[in-house]
C-alpha cells in the first residue's frame, strides 16, 4: 500500500493553526494521489495499491458549560467526543475557519477543549482527487480503466448517505459523534455533481439561492447580470448592486464588472454546446454573499436533486421564484402567493423526511419576502393583500393531477386550505428543512384551471414576460434584505434538532 508521508495529529488552540493542518494534510493526500494517477495514465506499473485518507476534525469535552451564545450553531450538545472528516479546504477555508473559531469560543470553559487534526482512516476516492480540468480516464483505454479498481479507491455510497442530516444515524457505543452534517466523501459527491448538473464549477456558487421553473427568470437574471458588469463600481455609491464583482453562467463563462480585476481562471471558460439540466448562474460577490440562480425545470425529482447537491456548500437562504396554478376563484393572474405552509404530494422526500414533519414558515425569510414585495410594486396596506396572498401552497408530482377521475385531487387541496399548486416549492421548502438551510417561496399565479383559466401559448408568452421583471426583482430584493440582517438571525434553532451537529 503506497501511502503519503505519515503526518500525526496535532491539537490546537487556535483556529487558523487548525485550518493550516488541515490544508496540509489535504494537500499531501491530493498531491500523493495525483502524482501516482498521472504515473498510472502514463502507462507505469504502480506495483501496489495507492490510497490516501482525508483530514479530521476532532473536538473533546467533559462538561456541558459553554460560553453564552444567541446563534444556534458552533457548539456541540454535550460531553463527548465529536468529529468529521473535511474536505476541499481551498474551498471551504473561511466556512471552516468560522466553525473552529466558534468552537474554541464557545467551549472556552473547559480548559481541556482543543481541536485536534489529523489523518482520518476514511479513503479520498481518486475520482475526488482529480484538478478542475483534469479528464483523466477518456485518455485511457477500457482495460486501464478497469484497472483503476486494483489500484485506487473508488467512490463507496455506503459512506456517503445522509443519515446525519435525516437524524436516523446511529452511533455505535464507544464511537465519535457526528460534528457536521456531511461527511467528506459527501461532500465531494455533491460537488462533482454540481459540476455536472449546473454546468459552473462549486466556487462560484454564492450564499444566496434562488430557484426557478422557467427560463423567462434566467432570460431576464442574465440581462440584468450583464447590465450590472458593465456599470464601474461607485465607491460613493449606496445602491444594492455595487457589491457584485462578476457575473458567471454555464460553461465557467465570467464576464468582470468593469474596473474590476481578471482572474486568470476566467480563460478556461467557454460555452457549452448545449446547456446542462439545470443551469446556474451567478452574481458574484467578493465574500460570497452574492445571488446564485437555477433553472431547475419541471418537477420535484430535479428541485430535490440539485438542493441535496447545493447543501453541501451550506448556503445561507434559498428561495423559490415560480409560477403556479391559483385554486381560488378570488385569485387573479398575476396574484402573488407566499407560502406559509405546504401539502407535501410529491413523494420524492418521503423516505428521508416523513410526512407527518411540518415545514414551518420561517418569520424572517416571509417579513423579507413581504417587505421585497410592497417595496418593488410600491403598494401598502389593502392594496397590497389584494395582489399578495399568504396561505399553504400544494405541490404535486402529477403534472396532470385534474385529469384524474372523481376529483379527489381537488377534495384535498380544498381541505387543506391550499391556495396555489406547483410541482417544487414543497420539495425545496422540505429539502431546506431536512438540510437546516433557511427556505421561502413566492410564487405568481399564471392559471386557475380549477376556474376555466388554462395557459394557452400566446397569452402564457405575454403574461410570463409581463410578470418576470417584477417578480425576479422581488426575489433579489428580499435576497438583500436577509443579507442586510445578518446570518445570525437566518440560521436560527427553528432548523436545529434536539441534538444537532455543530457546524453550522
Amino acid at each position: 500500500m503506497h501511502t503519503p508521508a505519515f503526518i500525526a495529529s496535532t491539537r490546537f488552540n487556535d483556529p487558523r493553526l487548525a485550518l493550516e493542518q488541515v490544508q496540509a494534510i489535504y494537500r499531501s493526500s491530493i498531491e500523493h494521489l495525483r502524482d501516482a494517477l498521472q504515473r498510472f495514465v502514463g502507462g507505469e506499473d504502480l506495483n501496489g495499491r495507492t490510497r490516501a485518507c482525508y483530514p479530521f476534525v476532532r473536538i473533546q469535552t467533559d462538561t456541558v458549560a459553554r460560553a453564552d451564545s444567541r446563534l444556534a450553531y458552533g457548539f456541540v450538545a454535550g460531553p463527548g467526543v465529536f468529529e468529521t472528516t473535511v474536505t476541499r479546504p481551498d474551498l471551504f477555508a473561511d466556512y471552516y475557519l468560522q466553525q473552529f473559531t466558534l468552537l474554541l469560543k464557545n467551549h472556552s470553559r473547559d480548559q481541556n477543549v482543543q481541536l485536534e487534526v489529523g489523518v482520518s482512516a476514511q479513503p479520498i476516492p481518486v475520482h475526488f482527487s482529480f484538478a478542475e480540468h483534469d479528464h483523466i480516464e477518456g485518455n485511457m483505454s477500457p482495460e486501464r480503466r478497469m484497472a483503476m479498481r486494483d489500484m485506487f479507491d473508488l467512490p463507496d455510497l455506503a459512506a456517503m448517505d445522509d443519515g446525519i442530516a435525516n437524524g436516523t444515524m446511529e452511533i455505535a457505543p464507544g464511537a465519535a459523534q457526528p460534528l457536521a452534517l456531511f461527511t467528506a466523501p459527501r461532500v465531494d459527491y455533491s460537488l462533482q455533481r454540481l459540476r455536472h448538473y449546473s454546468g459552473t464549477a462549486p466556487q462560484h456558487f454564492q450564499n444566496y439561492i434562488l430557484f426557478t421553473n422557467y427560463q423567462f427568470y434566467i432570460d431576464e437574471f442574465v440581462r440584468l447580470g450583464h447590465e450590472m458588469m458593465g456599470r464601474p463600481v461607485d465607491p460613493l455609491a449606496e445602491s444594492e448592486d455595487d457589491g457584485y464583482i462578476a457575473f458567471v453562467e454555464p460553461g465557467n463563462v465570467t464576464t468582470r464588472r468593469a474596473g474590476c480585476a481578471v482572474d486568470p481562471e476566467d480563460a478556461f471558460g467557454a460555452a457549452p454546446p448545449r446547456l446542462p439540466q439545470m443551469p446556474a448562474y451567478h452574481l458574484v460577490r467578493a465574500d460570497g454573499s452574492g445571488i446564485t440562480m437555477v433553472n431547475i425545470g419541471v418537477g420535484p425529482a430535479n428541485a430535490k436533486t440539485i438542493t441535496d447537491h447545493i447543501a453541501v456548500l451550506r448556503p445561507h437562504a434559498w428561495l423559490m421564484l415560480g409560477h403556479c396554478a391559483g385554486l381560488r376563484n378570488t385569485q387573479n393572474l398575476g396574484d402573488y402567493v407566499l407560502a406559509h405552509a405546504y401539502v407535501r404530494e410529491d413523494h420524492v422526500l418521503d423516505e428521508d423526511l416523513p410526512l407527518w414533519v411540518p415545514i414551518p414558515p420561517l418569520a424572517e425569510v416571509q417579513q423579507a419576502l413581504e417587505a421585497a414585495v410592497a417595496e418593488v410594486t410600491q403598494l401598502t396596506g389593502y392594496d397590497l393583500k389584494r395582489i399578495m396572498r399568504t396561505g399553504t401552497v400544494a405541490s404535486t408530482d402529477n403534472r396532470n393531477w385534474e385529469l384524474l377521475p372523481h376529483r379527489t385531487p381537488e377534495r384535498r387541496f380544498s381541505q387543506s386550505r391550499a391556495i396555489a399548486l406547483d410541482m417544487e416549492s414543497a420539495t425545496i421548502a422540505a429539502n431546506g428543512f431536512r438540510f437546516r438551510v433557511p427556505y421561502g417561496t413566492l410564487l405568481c399565479v399564471s392559471d386557475k384551471p380549477l376556474h376555466g383559466e388554462i395557459k394557452l401559448p400566446g397569452m402564457a408568452n405575454h403574461f410570463y414576460r409581463e410578470r418576470v421583471d417584477q417578480h425576479l426583482r422581488i426575489g433579489i430584493r428580499a435576497l438583500a434584505l436577509l443579507r442586510q440582517q445578518g446570518i445570525d438571525q437566518l440560521h436560527s434553532r427553528k432548523l436545529r434538532s434536539f441534538a444537532e451537529v455543530a457546524f453550522q
